[in-house]
């Protein structure tokens, strides 16, 4: 799947950070309305094979959960 092909819903909010070159924490949403999250790779736990950890900060989250509507 192509970053194309999923719906941004952070990186956007007047007064953020400048997301402009896709650097920075995101949530996005497939076609299915599964969540994609790209954040830091985080070590604070084993996952499972196939499995990753990232961690993002809460703003991001917040503006995940406003621009859905939740």
């Amino acid at each position: 799947m192509a970053r194309e092909d999923l719906t941004r819903l952070t990186g956007t909010t007047v007064g953020g950070p400048n997301c402009d070159d896709d650097d920075c924490p995101n949530v996005y949403r497939t076609a299915a309305g599964s969540i994609v999250v790209q954040g830091n790779v985080s070590d604070a736990f084993l996952p499972p094979e196939g499995e990753a950890l990232v961690e993002i900060p809460e703003s991001v989250l917040k503006e995940a959960v406003r621009a859905l509507g939740w």
